[in-house]
């Protein structure tokens, strides 16, 4: 009972996506400030059971694999450091955790690529990506939680927010707030044609633009990473020759 009305207290300092104090960007994107990374847990249940009690009093937290394997829990978006530090103590000394990482915001300027004024060219030039591409980062972020359990959100899922959910998860770790649902994600960004998908780009699927029931994230060959249903494993799947495809209408940027 005291850690349920700890953590309620808690939740008055962090600053969820949402109501963020990071700098707005066109299309309703904007770049996270700093966050709170917290464990490192060689079993993914250990994740999912902190980051379940932290969701569970309204906290927008999310479990991810690190590149060493071990899943941590991050969640939180402070204006500065000593913000973030704050809560972060508080945090600590409420639920036992002997240690915590605050993770720095997004050094590179955020922004969207504007559609072009000149007529566009019968053959388009094709899109150069570097390692350091937010978009390859996002897609190479995407990769390592495939065959993850897809079990977050607890109580606090809407409809739609299982997969919408973890493709704001990975763009979080790069330090990027778009919107909660897939909808919203939709409605966001700028529109990319099939031809031209690169790495991090998200695929949207559904009945029809107002009808949005599905996203993933891209990462190239025709494959794009997802969590399909509620309690399924994370996975990789063919853009073209699947179900999905039938009901594809539209893939979104949000960065260069």
């Amino acid at each position: 009972m005291f850690l349920r009305y700890f953590l309620m207290a808690i939740c008055l300092f962090i600053v969820i996506p949402g109501s963020s104090n990071a700098a707005p960007v066109s299309g309703g994107i904007s770049k996270l400030g700093y966050s709170i990374q917290v464990g490192a847990f060689s079993d993914v249940k250990n994740a999912e059971r902190l980051t379940a009690k932290l969701q569970d009093q309204g906290v927008d937290a999310f479990y991810f694999k690190r590149e060493n394997g071990l899943f941590a829990v991050r969640f939180g978006d402070f204006p500065s450091h000593r913000t973030a530090r704050r809560a972060a103590s508080r945090i600590v000394a409420g639920l036992g955790i002997e240690s915590f990482f605050i993770a720095p915001p997004l050094k590179k300027p955020l922004e969207v690529e504007k559609e072009p004024t000149s007529p566009v060219p019968t053959k388009k030039p094709v899109r150069k990506q570097s390692r350091d591409d937010l978009g390859v980062v996002a897609a190479r972020t995407a990769e390592r939680f495939v065959g993850i359990p897809y079990l977050w959100g607890g109580n606090t899922v809407v409809d739609g927010m299982d997969c919408s959910g973890f493709v704001r998860a990975v763009y979080n770790l790069c330090g990027v707030n778009i919107p909660r649902t897939s909808a919203e994600q939709f409605k966001v960004g700028r529109s990319i044609g099939l031809e031209d998908l690169v790495d991090g780009d998200l695929v949207f699927f559904g009945s029809s633009d107002d009808s949005i029931s599905h996203v993933g994230i891209y990462v190239g060959s025709n494959r794009f990473v997802h969590a399909p249903r509620r309690g399924d494993e994370i996975k990789i799947s063919p853009l073209h020759g699947n179900g999905f495809f039938k009901k594809f209408v539209g893939a979104r940027r949000y960065f260069n």
